[in-house]
């Protein structure tokens, strides 16, 4: 194999997992890593070249990725988002779009110095929104649903939009003089009609064929992964057929026709198409980036600096700002969502091909379109990347700053752990799908939610609250083990718990499968059963604060409690369980939830329990 290919396989998978990792590890935005790592690669160092190396086909690769990127961000898109969010998903992209044309076509022909041709489009190109950028900020970044689904529909449905405008502007640019405006209305228009009614048509009959197959058992489970790729890159590719930028638009509705079909089976394919585009968006950023020539960043200017400000300073809020005068939005969120608006590989894709064929045309200015639209990615990824969490929690927009807990089950001790937990001062949600045995926590401040987890609605319904960890405490063992495998994808299979079994069936080979259940909740011979008959005892929970006088004793006292959760200020919560490697025993400052008899020993009394702690959402009601 050549040396280059293996140089490029290299640092472009491993650095990309390397960079996603250490962002995760670190808390920070990931694609800010992966651009970048590809300028150091590519312009920096000059040790990739990939356009160079790949040849021709390098462009068509990357369209098919992110064709199969915006398919998975179809998929995201369900109608019923439309009762909450639907007013401002429709001022975002269809008024607030060719809102941000005009004032971006604008500020390219007076602050940039383009000329008007290169500058309508400057204009068209930067009013999308990539979702190779904002879905993975929105992953991390635990937003309130309605302000989450504002930031997802634009980016989505902006994407092929703002691909089919920059085309269309590209087009027009291109006309010949004796051609006239007859030739916009005679061919450009209807094509782009034409184009438009079959890319939906494609998305729509492939999400139907793919229904009807699965719900017949015309498909075996080990094709429909490789189906649905295939189908997703296929309408791309007859879409693009008609017109550049249809083929987005095909992946895209064949992505809300299937979420919106409710074809069965989807749930489990999709998260391994989640894992599938994180890999692809690391090895687009990389790619891109590393491919860029140094003679482009040298073509930035002051000029260009000025532009760039203008854009992200001026343009997209005060578009945002006319766009949803009158609406029901509050002020917060038309602040947050005219500042977050990071532009991506959509972006820079159509920006390397329209600039060139602009600048064989002979425009003027026309070589200064490239270098101006990656000015403006990279400080968005920037500026937009490291500000969205600070300002989304400044704003009150996020679900929780710190760490909380959902516990799914609610009888007499889980509701009592419940309640030690939120006195605590860390949020807490207990979940049953009864009314009743929700009553007495919600008497005491307790947040609840009345839904069936294993439900679509239920699922949903609990991502609307602060929730990082999970436990089920339910009499069933086979339930709570379904429960946390079906919100494992959602939490991490690492931070699901559920209540032990039993010791017999915690068997590696004859006992549930890990796979099947989550991590036992404290040791395995603490059941529910035996839950049970301490709470009838007495025994109760508590939440003691380890302090440095009362350290030792309490370290010494442990087997005359049971010590359950660890919550530690400032680092997150610590649950007990005994299929974890021995954990960091407790310090001075922590507070651990314990299960102690009626009359703890003296050396468990001196951690004194927790007073209670008003919670941010405790008045929330039961659903």
């Amino acid at each position: 194999m050549n040396e280059d290919a293996i140089v490029l396989i290299f640092f472009v998978f491993c650095g990309g997992m390397l960079a996603q990792w250490v962002a995760w590890w670190f808390k920070l935005p990931a694609i800010v890593l992966l651009f970048s790592l590809g300028l150091l690669l590519g312009p920096g160092l000059e040790l990739l070249h990939p356009s160079d190396l790949i040849g021709p086909m390098f462009h068509v690769l990357v369209s098919l990725a992110v064709a199969l990127i915006v398919f998975e961000g179809g998929l995201a898109l369900d109608f019923r988002q439309w009762q909450s969010a639907g007013e401002g998903v429709l001022r975002l992209t269809l008024v607030a779009l060719p809102i941000n044309w005009g004032l971006g076509a604008s500020a390219a022909h007076y602050v940039g110095g383009l000329s008007w041709g290169p500058s309508c489009l400057f204009g068209a190109i930067i009013v999308v929104t990539g979702p190779t950028v904002v879905l993975p900020l929105l992953r991390h970044a635990k937003l309130r649903p309605r302000v989450a689904a504002f930031l997802r529909w634009e980016a989505i449905v902006n994407d092929p939009v703002g691909a089919i405008l920059a085309t269309l502007v590209l087009e027009i640019l291109l006309m010949k003089p004796d051609e006239g405006s007859s030739a916009f209305f005679t061919a450009l228009l209807p094509h782009l009609v034409v184009s438009s009614v079959v890319a939906i048509g494609l998305g729509v009959a492939g999400g139907w064929g793919v229904k009807q197959l699965f719900i017949h058992d015309l498909m075996p489970e080990p094709l429909k992964m490789p189906l649905l790729l295939t189908l997703a890159m296929t309408v791309y590719a007859l879409g693009t057929l008609f017109m550049d930028g249809a083929g987005l638009m095909a992946s895209t509705v064949f992505g809300m026709a299937l979420a919106n079909m409710r074809v069965p089976g989807l749930g489990e394919l999709q998260r391994m198409k989640e894992s599938l585009v994180v890999l692809i968006v690391s090895l687009l950023f990389i790619l891109l980036t590393a491919d860029l020539q140094r003679v482009v960043l040298q073509r930035l200017s002051w000029s260009i600096l000025a532009l760039t400000c203008a854009v992200i300073f001026v343009v997209r809020p005060l578009g945002i700002y006319l766009a949803t005068l009158g609406s029901a939005l509050s002020w917060r969120e038309r602040v947050f969502v005219g500042w977050i608006a990071p532009r991506g590989i959509v972006a820079a894709a159509v920006a390397g091909v329209a600039g060139i064929r602009l600048s064989e045309a002979g425009f003027e200015s026309a070589q200064l379109v490239m270098p101006a639209v990656f000015a403006v990615i990279g400080s968005t990824m920037l500026l937009h990347g490291f500000s969205l969490r600070p300002l989304a929690r400044r704003l009150r927009l996020t679900l929780s700053d710190v760490p909380a807990l959902a516990i799914v089950g609610a009888n007499p001790w889980s509701r009592d752990l419940a309640q030690a937990v939120f006195r605590a001062g860390t949020p807490v949600t207990l979940v049953d799908t009864a009314a009743r045995p929700l009553i007495p926590a919600r008497r005491a401040g307790v947040p609840v939610l009345r839904a069936e987890m294993l439900s679509e609605a239920g699922a949903e319904s609990l991502e609307e609250r602060p929730a990082d960890y999970l436990i089920a405490t339910t009499p069933d063992a086979i339930y709570n083990g379904m429960v946390c495998a079906h919100l494992a994808p959602h939490f991490g299979r690492a931070r699901v718990y559920q209540v032990s079994p039993g010791v017999a069936r915690l068997d590696e080979y004859r006992g549930l499968s890990r796979d099947a259940r989550g991590k036992v909740f404290g040791l395995p011979e603490w059941n529910f059963t035996l839950l049970e008959t301490l709470y009838q005892e007495g025994w109760r929970f508590q939440a003691l604060e380890v302090t440095m006088a009362t350290l030792d004793a309490f370290l010494q006292a442990r087997g005359d409690r049971l010590d359950f959760i660890t919550l530690r200020p400032g680092a997150g919560i610590s649950i007990h369980s005994a299929e974890d490697s021995a954990g960091t025993p407790p310090s001075a400052g922590d507070v651990v939830i314990s299960l102690v008899p009626p009359r703890a020993p003296d050396a468990a009394a001196e951690a004194q329990p927790v007073k209670a702690i008003e919670t941010a959402g405790s008045d929330a009601p039961a659903v």
